[in-house]
C-alpha cells in the first residue's frame, strides 16, 4: 500500500536529525539578507498555529497514563517549568540591565510552554519520552493562564503588559490548534496515521520559517546587542537544564525522570514567545525568541548526544516522538 508512509518516515526523520543546523543556518541567512523575508512576519502566528495543530495531532490518550503512574515527575516537571524558567529570565534580564523591549522578550520566553522539540531530545537522550511529552502538552495547556499572568508579573512595571491580549493570541495560537487536532485525530484516524509521518518536517519548516521571519524583522538589533542577548540565551537554556535536573534529583526522580525534566525545563516554545512578542510589543522584543529557538535546538542535540552515550539502569524507551518545534 504504500510507499508514502516509508517516504514520509525518511524524509521526516532526516528532517528531525538536520533541525538544529537548519535553524542555525537560516538564523545565519535572514540576518546576512533581512529584506527578502521581511514579509514572512505576517505569517509568524500563522506558522506557529500549524505547528501547534501538529502537536494536537501526535497526541493519544495512552500519553496521559504517566501521569497515574508517576504523579510525583508530572507535578514537579510542570512546576519547575513555570518557576525555575520565568524567575531565571527575570534574574538575568534584570543583572544585565537589558531595555524594557529586550527584558520583556526574555520574560516571554522563559514564561512560555515547553517546546515539543524537547520530546525528541529525551528521546535521544534515553531520558522519559512519556513523560516528556506529558509535561508538554500540561505547560501548553495551561500557557493561555500562565504565560500572561506571568509576564504581567515580571515585566509589567517595565512597560505595559496586554494580558488579556496575551491570552486571547495564546488560545488562536495553541490551545484552539492542540484541541483541534485531537479532535481530527478521533474523527479520521485513517487520514491521520497517513500523515503522521510527515509531521517532523512540516513542524521543522514552520519553525524555520518563523526563525527567519523574527531574525530578519530584528536583524538590526542583533548587530547592535546579539552578543549580549545571546549570552543572556544561553545562561537561560544552561540554568534551566541544570536548575531543572536538580529538581527532579532533589526529590528522588528516577535518572530517566531527570533527564526528562532537565530537558524538558530547560527547552521552551521560543517561537510562540518570539511570535507574541512582535504581535504584542516589537520586534526588538521578539528577539531573546529567535535567538532562543535557535540555541536551545544546538544545546539540546549536543545534551541529548552526551547522555546517550550514558544509558540509565532505570531507561524508559518509549516511540520516538513524530514532531518537533
Amino acid at each position: 500500500m504504500s510507499r508514502t508512509t516509508p517516504v514520509g518516515e525518511r524524509i521526516g526523520r532526516v528532517a528531525g536529525t538536520w533541525f538544529p543546523l537548519i535553524v542555525l543556518v537560516a538564523g545565519a541567512i535572514a540576518l546576512l539578507v533581512p529584506q527578502v523575508f521581511l514579509p514572512l512576519g505576517a505569517w509568524i502566528n500563522p506558522l506557529l498555529g500549524i505547528i501547534m495543530l501538529g502537536m494536537g495531532l501526535t497526541l493519544q490518550p495512552v500519553d496521559f497514563r504517566v501521569i497515574a503512574k508517576k504523579p510525583k515527575a508530572f507535578v514537579i516537571g510542570v512546576v519547575a517549568q513555570y518557576v525555575i524558567m520565568p524567575l531565571t529570565a527575570i534574574a538575568l534580564a534584570t543583572v544585565f540591565q537589558l531595555p524594557p523591549a529586550l527584558l520583556v522578550g526574555v520574560v516571554l520566553v522563559g514564561s512560555a510552554p515547553g517546546g515539543t522539540s524537547s520530546n525528541v531530545m529525551v528521546y535521544l537522550a534515553k531520558g522519559d519520552t512519556a513523560l516528556s511529552v506529558a509535561m508538554t502538552t500540561a505547560s501548553t495547556l495551561l500557557a493561555p493562564v500562565l504565560t500572561p499572568l506571568l509576564v504581567l508579573w515580571l515585566a509589567g512595571s517595565y512597560l505595559p503588559v496586554d494580558a488579556w491580549g496575551l491570552f486571547q493570541s495564546i488560545i488562536f495560537i495553541v490551545l484552539l490548534p492542540v484541541i483541534a487536532g485531537l479532535v481530527l485525530r478521533m474523527l479520521l484516524p485513517r487520514l491521520v496515521r497517513a500523515i503522521l509521518p510527515w509531521l517532523p518536517l512540516v513542524s521543522v519548516t514552520g519553525i524555520t520559517l518563523v526563525v527567519l521571519a523574527v531574525v530578519a524583522g530584528s536583524a538590526a538589533t542583533i548587530l547592535s546587542v546579539g552578543l549580549l542577548v545571546a549570552l543572556v540565551v544561553i545562561l537561560h537554556n544552561g540554568v534551566g537544564y541544570g536548575l531543572g535536573f536538580l529538581a527532579a534529583k532533589s526529590v528522588g526522580l528516577d535518572s530517566s525522570a531527570q533527564r526528562a525534566v532537565a530537558i524538558e525545563v530547560g527547552m521552551q516554545n521560543s517561537g510562540l514567545a518570539a511570535g507574541l512578542a512582535k504581535t504584542h510589543f516589537s520586534p526588538e522584543a521578539a528577539l531573546p525568541g529567535a535567538i532562543f529557538s535557535v540555541w536551545h535546538n544546538v544545546s539540546g542535540a549536543l545534551l541529548a548526544s552526551f547522555w546517550s552515550r550514558r544509558p540509565t539502569k532505570d531507561a524508559v524507551r518509549d516511540e520516538a516522538p513524530t514532531a518537533a518545534s
